[in-house]
């Protein structure tokens, strides 16, 4: 049996292409963040609508992209949209579309189960003061809420991150990709993906870190 000699002297060399890798991978993270929290919001809002007219669409589209793949809306959203659409999208524009609208479905549902987990004696409180529902959500209901969404939307932004990589299917030069192009032109597959998992986790278990010892923060209050 061959005795497979490391040799990570190749990676230096490619530093410059990991660093981009690395900067486009967070911003598909943030990005996908910030407009997934819109998304959510305002389907998690939506949703607390006594209306079927308006919470059976909710229901169906956001439930549809919980239950899919990520990386089966990546391709469908890329190669057969455009094709019923009639446009062209490009792939960036895919990938960032995808991953807000998944991450959003997941958002919706946190924003959604916080609200409905505040006890019936504080909407009952707040009608009794005679506020109105909107002024009842912002000043009672949502303050309390948003403490136990928290540990839920950290958890889910933190597989967000995790969930970039995917969109180097269609070519969006994330960190993956740029890690595939690396072995490519080294034929280093183990030393390359070594460093990229290692960047990965760089990244990663800081924000996992923290998002622990915000939990148990809670958890003493």
């Amino acid at each position: 049996m061959a005795v497979y000699h490391w040799d990570f002297s190749v990676i230096p060399r490619y530093e410059a292409l990991l660093v981009r890798g690395t900067e486009v991978t967070l911003l598909y993270t943030f990005g996908s963040v910030g407009l997934g929290l819109v998304i959510g919001l305002i389907a998690g809002l939506a949703r607390l609508s006594r209306s079927r007219l308006l919470n059976v669409p909710l229901i169906g589209v956001t439930e549809f992209f919980r239950c899919m793949p990520l990386l089966v809306l990546i391709i469908w959203f890329y190669y057969a949209l455009p094709v019923l659409a009639g446009l062209q999208i490009p792939a960036t524009v895919a990938a960032m579309l995808v991953l807000s609208l998944y991450t959003g479905a997941f958002y919706a549902e946190i924003f959604r189960g916080g609200v409905v987990s505040i006890e019936r004696g504080q909407w009952d409180a707040s009608r009794a003061l005679g506020l109105s529902r909107w002024t009842m959500m912002r000043r009672v209901i949502l303050p309390q809420a948003i403490r136990r969404m928290i540990p839920p939307f950290v958890n889910q932004s933190i597989i967000q991150l995790k969930n970039t990589s995917l969109v180097s299917t269609i070519a969006v030069p994330d960190l993956l990709y740029q890690g595939q192009l690396i072995t490519a032109d080294t034929y280093r597959p183990l030393e390359v993906y070594t460093a990229v998992a290692f960047i990965y986790f760089a990244l990663l278990f800081p924000t996992t870190l923290l998002a622990q010892a915000y939990e148990r923060r809670l958890a003493k209050r």
